[in-house]
C-alpha cells in the first residue's frame, strides 16, 4: 500500500484516508509552491491520481515526497478508459483527477468524466487552487467584473477571425489561451475583428520569466514582432468593447469609404474599412450601397 504522506522540506505529514469517489485536484500553473495543502494530502492519498502526462504530475509528486500510482487520463485514451475508470470509483475507491496545470477540465477532456460521474452516482469533490484564467485577468489591469473564456483559439486565421467576430459585442472582457508561434497574428486578427482594444498578454505565468504586456492590440502585436521569438505559455486578455477604445465617428467612417472607393470597387473598400475599423463587412457594404441608392 502507498505511504499516504507528504513532505514540506524535512516535515512529514501524515494524508488522511479519503473518501470513495473522484477528487478533481487543481495543480500549480509554473512554481510548484503554488500547490495547496488539501491537495498534496488528497494527492498522497488517492489510490489513483489520473493525468493529462505522468511526467508532468512526476515532477510535482517527487517534489513533496509523494508516492502513488498514476495513470493517464487525456483527449487520446479518454474514450477507451473511462468506462474501467467509473467502474473503479463505483467499487469505492478514491482517484484524484489532475491536469498538467491549474483546475483541471478547462480545455481538457477531464468533463466528459465528470459528467459520467454524475450520470452513474458517483460521489464528486472539487479542490480549488492555481488557474491561468484568473491569474492573467488578475494582472491584466482590465475589468473583471465579468469576463468570458474561450480556449484555445483556432489555429487557422479565418476561423479564429470568425470567433472573435462571434464574441465582439459581448460586454465582458475576454480571456484565451494562445500559442507563442500564433500569438503575433492573433492580436492582428483582434485588432481587424474588434478594433485596436487594449489587451494584455500573459507570458509564463508564475514561473521564473513571467511577463505581462499591456496596451493596444497593435502596440502589444509590434512588440512582440520585434522579437526574435516568442517562447512560453500564453493567456491573452481583451478588454470588453469601449474599454478605453477609442470609437470611431460616424463621420470617420465615411470618409474613409470616400476614399477607399476612390481606388477600389464596393466590395474591396467595404473589406478595407471594415478591418480599419473593427466593424462588420456587411455593415460597411450597406452604407455604400446607400451611397450608390442616392446617387452620391
Amino acid at each position: 500500500m502507498a505511504e499516504r504522506a507528504f513532505f514540506i522540506g524535512a516535515a512529514r505529514h501524515e494524508a488522511p484516508a479519503l473518501t470513495p469517489g473522484l477528487h478533481i485536484t487543481a495543480t500549480p500553473i509554473g512554481n510548484l509552491g503554488d500547490v495547496t495543502l488539501r491537495a498534496l494530502a488528497t494527492l498522497a492519498a488517492a489510490d489513483v491520481v489520473l493525468c493529462e502526462d505522468t511526467r508532468v504530475t512526476a515532477r510535482l509528486l517527487e517534489r513533496y515526497g509523494i508516492k502513488v500510482p498514476m495513470k493517464p487520463y487525456h483527449e487520446h485514451n479518454a474514450e477507451a478508459v473511462r468506462p474501467a475508470i467509473i467502474a473503479a470509483l463505483k467499487a469505492g475507491v478514491a482517484y484524484a483527477l489532475v491536469s498538467d496545470a491549474g483546475v483541471p477540465l478547462v480545455s481538457d477532456p477531464g468533463f466528459r468524466l465528470v459528467r459520467a460521474c454524475v450520470e452513474e452516482g458517483v460521489p464528486l469533490t472539487a479542490l480549488p487552487g492555481a488557474s491561468a484564467t484568473l491569474t492573467a485577468l488578475a494582472l491584466s489591469g482590465l475589468p473583471t467584473d465579468r469576463f468570458c473564456f474561450l480556449g484555445f483559439l483556432p489555429q487557422k486565421e479565418k476561423a479564429r477571425h470568425d470567433l472573435l467576430m462571434q464574441f465582439k459585442a459581448v460586454p465582458a472582457t475576454l480571456i484565451a489561451f494562445e500559442s507563442p508561434h500564433r500569438i503575433v497574428d492573433a492580436l492582428a486578427d483582434v485588432g481587424m475583428a474588434l478594433g485596436d482594444r487594449r489587451v494584455a498578454v500573459a507570458r509564463e505565468l508564475t514561473k521564473l520569466h513571467e511577463e505581462i504586456l499591456r496596451g493596444s492590440a497593435e502596440e502589444v502585436r509590434h512588440i512582440l514582432a520585434g522579437r526574435e521569438s516568442v517562447k512560453g505559455e500564453i493567456c491573452l486578455v481583451i478588454a470588453p468593447p469601449d474599454e478605453g477604445q477609442e470609437q470611431a465617428s460616424a463621420e470617420d467612417v465615411e470618409a474613409a469609404i470616400t476614399t477607399a472607393l476612390q481606388e477600389h470597387p464596393a466590395s474591396k473598400a467595404a473589406s478595407l474599412v471594415s478591418k480599419a475599423f473593427g466593424l462588420p463587412k456587411e455593415e460597411i457594404y450597406a452604407r455604400i450601397l446607400r451611397r450608390k441608392d442616392n446617387g452620391a
